[in-house]
């Protein structure tokens, strides 16, 4: 009897949960009274029937799911619907099937949300049974229970033939939406991401872990398989019908589309998982041949300064290649295709003038480009060649910041690269160094302290791409001592400040022998001003002597001999001279016992003042600024009477001078039309032994001071063949005497 009434009473109560449980699902819940249906669970839960209910719950939302929620999810399948394909042209039949799409979509969201809420407030009628069932029957809540009956009854369900289940046109149409976005159709967002949480929220069985949701095991992997379908064709696409430019801007869109995407509408798990997709099948596959592109590419970028296009370029690459090999290897190959072309320029402008430009064809030109001295042209060269390094440089630097990024991988690239181009040049050393000399005797003067700043830098960026750091030295010593002994420097500040930041980035060995040149000048002025007040007035003639020590300057300064190796003999002064040259050697020896003084009348000048007596009486009179050997030349005529003349070969026996240094002082005298001194018989541009030379009377200028700047020595210029080997033999003997020493200390 109690059995019966036990069974009977499940059954009267359990008929009132069901007819509850329809109502609340029907939307009629608002009758109900929660309270009541919660003390009919706890009545029947305590009399041990917790598993029934559990079991009867369950039969009937499974119910509720298969005959009610499935048939409404299943009428919505459209013939439209059941099409699989890559493709969303803009045609009928995919207008059809996106609005077939967005109401399936809808309805699944509807009918998800419904049944989450539905069974929320189950869960809380039978929170008790709940509690038992779980923890003492170890089963599932009936709310978990619940979702799993949604995916197996709804979602798995069979929707005839061979169309497979609700899931799967699910699914495909969630592929199909994200399909039209990418061929820039506006889609519902909104509605994709509830679809998303509808996937997201269910899993593969009855085990919530976060890897065993439906969206991971269905959809996710189908999503990228449908990306790496549409994205490989894509890639081809834009590879036959774009340039590189247009290809990287389209890829660069996508891959910013795909990542709002992710980031706004699906999982954010998945970005990572569809940008390697896009990386393969966009990037990876054709990025070297984008950049190689002819008339478009990284070559055609860097030509044509598109620095946008190339950040483009650069960040694709970046993605998937962390050395960037194809890309570096391009600009490498730029950077040495323009130094070529940089130094062939150079090279070619040595050799030959250039054309006038269309501005200078009626303009007058005191010397004709075709007769243009060799070495004035080399010079030129010389200049331009650091100049349109430089030039290069600031364009590499601008693409290396701003569409680089400022990769350390590329910047030791083009550091490679231009070393490559710039070493190359056998003249670089020697440009670099004409370039400084250049500049730091006159290019600098009107210039700011920030202006010489960033030349300097400048000059010294490409000191520091040169190799042969020690023929430069010799080359810039040399180049420096002329400045400083013939007063050349613009601005001392500006030669100190030189020395400083080459000792910044070459180390203190490199310039200790430049340092010690500037100190020699200074103690020469020291002397200078020692010697004057050793004299007194007892000399007519003012004195102005540089004291320069031996093993710090220029060899071929100091040294004694020709170029053929002769011992050259001491230049023959005029009487004062010598006598005021005696006294100076005394007065230094007095103070420096046991040093010898050596005589380089070749790196001096002189200022004298020449009279010329007109005819008629008059007198006109001129400050000349002359080399010491001019000077030496000139004082000869005051002992020669008017009208005699000196026979070249008279002159170099009364002198001493070397034949070179004397052709080219006569020639400067005698030769240049503004400062001719001496007359020249017979009248030619060349010097030979039997000419023939008077002071001219009858010479005249409009200038009181006049400087007389010795022919192809008014400056520093390039080295002829003969003269570099020289200077390329002495820097192997240093070498080659640095080695041993290093190896002597080792071996001590």
């Amino acid at each position: 009897m109690t059995g019966r009434n036990e069974n009977d009473d499940f059954a009267s109560i359990w008929n009132i949960l069901a007819s509850s449980i329809r109502e609340i699902h029907t939307k009629n819940s608002s009758q109900l009274s929660f309270e009541e249906l919660y003390r009919n669970a706890y009545k029947l839960v305590l009399r041990k029937q917790a598993m029934d209910l559990y079991e009867k719950v369950a039969e009937l939302e499974k119910d509720w799911l298969y005959n009610d929620v499935r048939k409404q999810v299943a009428s919505l399948i459209t013939p439209a619907l059941l099409t699989i394909t890559d493709s969303a042209d803009a045609t009928e039949h995919a207008n059809e099937r996106k609005a077939a799409g967005e109401r399936l979509l809808a309805k699944l969201k509807e009918v998800w949300e419904d049944h989450q809420l539905c069974m929320g407030m189950i869960t809380d009628v039978l929170m008790y049974m709940d509690r038992v069932v779980m923890q003492e029957l170890r089963s599932q809540s009936i709310y978990d229970t619940s979702m799993g009956l949604f995916r197996d009854c709804v979602l798995r369900a069979d929707i005839g033939g061979e169309n497979g289940t609700i899931g799967s046109v699910f699914e495909n149409t969630l592929l199909f939406m994200i399909l039209l976005e990418r061929e820039g159709v506006i889609i519902d967002r909104t509605l994709i991401k509830h679809c998303v949480y509808l996937l997201e929220g269910l899993y593969e069985d009855g085990i919530e872990d976060s890897t065993g949701k439906l969206y991971h095991t269905t959809f996710e992997p189908a999503y990228l398989e449908a990306s790496r379908r549409y994205y490989a064709a894509e890639g081809q696409r834009l590879l036959t019908t774009t340039d590189a430019a247009t290809f990287c801007k389209r890829v660069t869109a996508r891959i910013r589309a795909e990542q709002s995407l992710c980031q706004q509408t699906l999982s954010p798990v998945t970005e990572a998982k569809v940008m390697e997709v896009i990386d393969d099948c966009l990037i990876r596959h054709y990025i070297g041949e984008v950049i190689r592109m002819d008339d478009s590419g990284v070559k055609y970028m860097i030509q044509n300064d598109r620095l946008e296009d190339l950040k483009n370029v650069f960040e694709l690459i970046a993605r998937i290649d962390a050395k960037k090999v194809a890309l570096t290897k391009v600009v490498q190959q730029t950077v040495i295709e323009y130094g070529t072309a940089v130094n062939t320029a150079a090279k070619e402008l040595s050799q030959n003038p250039p054309a006038p430009s269309a501005t200078d064809q009626g303009k007058k030109s005191s010397v004709p480009d075709e007769k243009q001295p060799v070495a004035n042209l080399q010079t030129a060269a010389a200049i331009k060649w650091v100049d349109d390094v430089l030039k290069l440089k600031a364009k590499f630097d601008r693409i290396w910041e701003e569409a680089f990024i400022k990769d350390q991988a590329l910047q030791t690239a083009l550091t490679l690269s231009f070393s490559d181009f710039i070493n190359v040049n056998p003249r670089g050393t020697e440009y670099l160094s004409l370039f400084f000399d250049e500049n730091l005797r006159k290019g600098i003067k009107g210039k700011t302290e920030e202006e010489v700043d960033a030349l300097i830098d400048n000059g010294i960026t490409l000191l520091r791409y040169i190799r042969d750091k020690d023929l430069f030295e010799t080359y810039y010593k040399k180049h420096l001592s002329r400045r400083l002994l013939m007063k050349r420097s613009a601005s001392m500040d500006a030669e100190r400040q030189m020395i400083t930041k080459m000792k910044m980035e070459v180390g203190n060995t490199f310039t200790q022998r430049l340092e010690s040149m500037f100190k020699d000048m200074a103690v020469s002025a020291d002397l200078t001003t020692s010697y004057r007040d050793y004299i007194g007035n007892n000399s007519r003639i003012e004195l102005e002597m540089s004291v320069l020590t031996s093993t710090m300057w220029p060899m071929e300064i100091m040294s004694s001999h020709n170029r053929e190796g002769q011992v050259q003999l001491p230049c023959i002064f005029p009487k004062n001279v010598e006598s005021l040259k005696q006294s100076f050697e005394r007065f230094y020896l007095d103070k420096h016992s046991g040093r010898k003084l050596s005589w380089l009348p070749g790196m001096g000048t002189a200022d004298i003042r020449a009279t010329f007596t007109r005819p008629n009486g008059k007198v006109e009179r001129h400050d000349l600024n002359v080399s010491t050997y001019a000077m030496v030349i000139l004082l000869l005529f005051n002992d020669l009477p008017s009208g005699e003349s000196l026979t070249f070969e008279e002159i170099q026996e009364k002198t001493r001078i070397p034949t070179n240094e004397l052709i080219r002082n006569l020639q400067s005298l005698a030769v240049a039309p503004k400062t001719r001194v001496l007359r020249k018989e017979p009248m030619s541009k060349g010097v030979q032994p039997s000419d023939k030379f008077s002071f001219n009377e009858q010479f005249t200028s409009k200038f009181t001071r006049l400087k007389i700047g010795v022919v192809s020595a008014s400056g520093n210029k390039v080295e002829n063949k003969e003269e570099r080997t020289d200077t390329e033999k002495k820097t192997s003997e240093e070498r080659g005497n640095t080695i041993e020493a290093a190896i002597v200390r080792i071996m001590k």
